[in-house]
């Protein structure tokens, strides 16, 4: 599923060392915790936040050896809760030149999201433990594997995050920008 993202993110409810002992007895190993900065711009054509639910961002992320531009459309649009997104990203090997760029074309800062993201990888999840500066610790079940479709895809992290037996806490259908803007979506 190539440039399609499906992820199912939650505020963590049982400490973080339960979830991650449940990952190891699973066999999965953990990365490196890489600390992330991702500045969210909006556009001069159309203002992302116009739209009753905010479904478009554009990011610029800065991490531990490097850096990528990133857009995303998440999907269905005009609903509260997304199932998915359109997922465009590209590494990049000057951030403070994309950041002048997009100046120059009169792309505006919107927020930047400074988080510490630990990540773990098994049977196709991604599992990343963020702590996210002011807003606090999140777990994200990312599918990387194969799937013919975001149903496939939602099912399997559905019963991946079913079979570890930990109560995560509350389901989370915002993205980080949402949170550092003050954005709360009726759901």
């Amino acid at each position: 599923m190539e440039y399609i993202e499906v992820e199912q993110k939650f505020r963590l409810l049982s400490p973080v060392e339960e979830l991650k002992a449940a990952l190891v007895r699973r066999g999965a190993v953990p990365g490196a915790p890489a600390r992330q900065v991702d500045t969210y711009f909006n556009a001069p054509h159309r203002d992302f936040r116009d739209d009753p639910v905010v479904s478009e961002w554009l990011r610029i992320r800065q991490e531990d050896g490097g850096a990528s531009l990133n857009f995303k459309r998440w999907h269905p649009l005009e609903e509260p809760v997304k199932t998915h997104c359109d997922e465009y990203e590209s590494a990049v090997s000057d951030a403070e030149a994309v950041r002048r760029v997009l100046a120059a074309l009169d792309f505006t800062e919107l927020t930047v999201v400074d988080k510490i993201r630990e990540e773990w990888h098994l049977d196709g999840v991604a599992v990343a433990f963020d702590r996210v500066a002011g807003h606090g610790d999140f777990v994200e079940f990312e599918f990387k594997g194969e799937a013919a479709g975001v149903e496939e895809a939602t099912a399997a992290i559905t019963a991946f995050v079913g079979g570890l037996g930990i109560e995560l806490g509350e389901r989370v259908n915002v993205g980080y920008p949402h949170l550092t803007l003050g954005f709360r979506p009726e759901v």
